[in-house]
């Protein structure tokens, strides 16, 4: 059973993952109405840290141009894993 999500938590979350940027707005987007509510309380606290850094700090990790520290390396991963499968 997923992890109870408080559905203002969810949309703002789902909100957060509007950017600037094309490529992650559709795979933040994606990802956020997908996959949010399934996650942990931990992986949502760290996908809600993730959204507050620079689209471009995001979009290297995503792309793996460099390494996301590790307290947020599995929710990137999740993210990539989650766009690898739509490709």
């Amino acid at each position: 059973m997923p992890p109870a999500v408080d559905n203002a938590d969810a949309q703002r979350a789902l909100w957060r993952s509007r950017r600037g940027m094309l490529e992650l707005d559709l795979l933040l987007l994606r990802f956020a109405e997908d996959s949010y509510r399934d996650l942990s309380k931990a992986d949502q606290d760290a996908y809600l840290e993730l959204l507050r850094l620079d689209d471009w700090v995001i979009w290297d990790w995503l792309q793996e141009a460099h390494a996301a520290p590790p307290h947020l390396a599995r929710i990137v991963a999740l993210i990539a894993a989650e766009g690898e499968d739509r490709a």
